[in-house]
């Protein structure tokens, strides 16, 4: 039997794919660098849409680029209801998603471990 996906997953993964699409074509401030959505969460009665986001090459902080994308949001959020065709879209709350750098923290910890080989033999 297919699972079935409520509408807020649905509603959060086309918001992610529509979003991703209007800040790598239309949003066109050097200060941003280039954004990219990571992951979208609505809430359950689709009022707020947290929209998780990263930054390459940013000229600002994590947080001054959230400001400025958090300044953009109504103008995003107008042209994501225009182009979903939706009664009603989420208020767009953006998080910086610090997963990446956690990802190379964490690589950079066990490579220093230095963990000794095992030999194969040895059973």
């Amino acid at each position: 039997m297919p699972r079935e996906f409520s509408r807020n997953v649905r509603v959060a993964s086309q918001l992610q794919r529509e979003l991703a699409e209007l800040l790598r074509s239309e949003v066109r401030d050097p200060r941003l660098g280039m954004v990219t959505v990571s992951d979208v969460e609505v809430t359950r009665d689709l009022s707020v849409a947290k929209v998780y986001v990263s930054f390459l090459g940013a000229q600002q902080t994590n947080n001054e680029s959230l400001k400025l994308l958090a300044g953009l949001a109504p103008l995003l959020r107008h042209e994501v209801a225009r182009r979903m065709r939706m009664r009603v879209i989420p208020e767009l709350r953006f998080i910086f998603d610090d997963s990446v750098e956690r990802g190379l923290h964490m690589d950079a910890v066990i490579d220093s471990l230095h963990l000794p080989k095992s030999d194969p033999h040895d059973t």
